[in-house]
């Protein structure tokens, strides 16, 4: 007995083959490096991941039969705040992924050489839902464990129970926890309990410390407000499928008048050398236009995670002019890196909408760190600061 093939071909939308042609030519356009450079880090001309890099199937109904106007139904507003890692001879970023409809996820996007042509996975991540289950998740900091593990800890939020009736903007935050050995499957762990507020910003370091996990935190009273929290802290976890953190004491103060007067927070894992763990950060200052966010760096010491040898005085990276401009305006934001063979590729997002790239060396990560001048805190020690560089400059200029 023969069989029919009763499936007919679909019919695609009209205007499938621009799209495509528009998709493609955004993934294969080259990045090229910025003229200007401070000798530290090289900025480059395009972001890395934009909304436009979503894959064409996450925003349209392809068939023809469905969607005769080959209208975009699901859009996607900003790509930001990725987490890294080096899978083999990719580079790779798990990617917030925000909709048009406020809620963000996660996506898994490649690239062969960390700079450009960032190609997203074929579906989003699959996040298995604790207990109580995420109204929103976001920011994942990725750490290739000496465990075996990848772990990734993100902010899962959740509204407020507490909040006034009609209020529907009060959240709680707390870190959520999953770790996979693939990318593709996650198995998700209990979210950190910790005791010194609501955590939105935690990260796990990438070696045991005495035998314990040891974990980056950044308490805080409120959802966005620190209150009487803020200051990066560290805590020990014994075991991660019971996550108690304990021993949580503050490793990096906000102080005031200082980039980081409002708020601060570990970037990503920190990367091993031979002089110290390097570390990258996010400051909050007030500004009379509102928040402004920047990135600063640090040096703590090999035997000893909690003691900071080096920290140079402000910024090591601000937004630009264009880099200002987005859905929150002013900001920069990192939870990625990624060193390879000595380069280190930075992934920072700018103003909560898209996604950048800069590149560096370990040798000139040392040499900023330890030879630029530290924060003494007033105007007065920042002049003699330049004071000490002029004389040290006599005869040069």
């Amino acid at each position: 007995m023969s069989t029919v093939n009763t499936t007919s071909k679909k019919a695609k939308i009209s205007n499938y083959k621009r799209l495509i042609e528009d998709y493609s030519s955004l993934i294969e356009m080259p990045n090229q490096p910025t003229k200007n450079s401070n000798g530290i880090f090289q900025r480059y001309k395009n972001p890395a991941v934009t909304a436009e890099h979503a894959p064409v199937h996450w925003r349209y109904d392809l068939n023809a039969s469905s969607n005769p106007n080959g209208m975009e139904r699901i859009g996607i507003n900003a790509t930001f705040n990725p987490g890294a890692i080096k899978w083999g001879d990719k580079y790779v970023l798990v990617v917030r992924v925000e909709g048009n409809d406020r809620k963000s996820f996660f996506a898994v996007a490649e690239s062969d050489t960390g700079i450009d042509g960032f190609k997203f996975w074929d579906k989003p991540v699959i996040m298995p839902q604790t207990e109580e289950p995420d109204t929103n998740v976001y920011d994942m900091r990725l750490t290739q464990h000496e465990d075996g593990w990848v772990y990734g800890i993100f902010c899962t939020e959740r509204k407020d129970p507490n909040a006034p009736e009609g209020d529907c903007s009060a959240a709680i935050a707390n870190a959520g926890i999953a770790r996979t050995k693939d990318l593709i499957n996650w198995e998700r762990l209990p979210d950190l309990i910790s005791n010194t507020g609501q955590q939105r910003n935690v990260v796990l370091h990438p070696e045991f410390v005495n035998g314990k996990y040891a974990v980056y935190t950044r308490p805080q009273d409120g959802f966005i407000s620190v209150g009487n929290g803020g200051g990066i802290g560290l805590g020990f976890i014994n075991d991660m499928t019971n996550p108690v953190a304990e021993n949580e004491h503050i490793i990096n103060q906000k102080a005031y008048h200082t980039i980081y007067e409002l708020k601060n927070g570990q970037g990503t894992a920190p990367i091993k050398t031979k002089e110290g763990w390097l570390h990258i950060a996010h400051g909050v200052r007030n500004t009379a236009g509102g928040l402004r966010y920047t990135l600063y760096m640090f040096m703590t010491a090999l035997d000893d995670i909690s003691k900071v040898i080096y920290q140079p005085a402000g910024y090591f990276m601000a937004p630009n002019y264009e880099e200002t401009v987005g859905d929150v305006p002013n900001v920069l934001f990192v939870n990625g890196w990624i060193e390879n063979n000595g380069i280190v590729y930075i992934y920072y997002a700018s103003s909560d909408t898209r996604t950048h790239v800069a590149t560096t060396t370990i040798p000139l990560l040392l040499d900023y760190l330890k030879n630029s001048p530290k924060d003494k805190f007033t105007s007065a020690e920042s002049v003699n600061s330049i004071l000490t560089l002029i004389d040290k400059n006599k005869g040069l200029y």
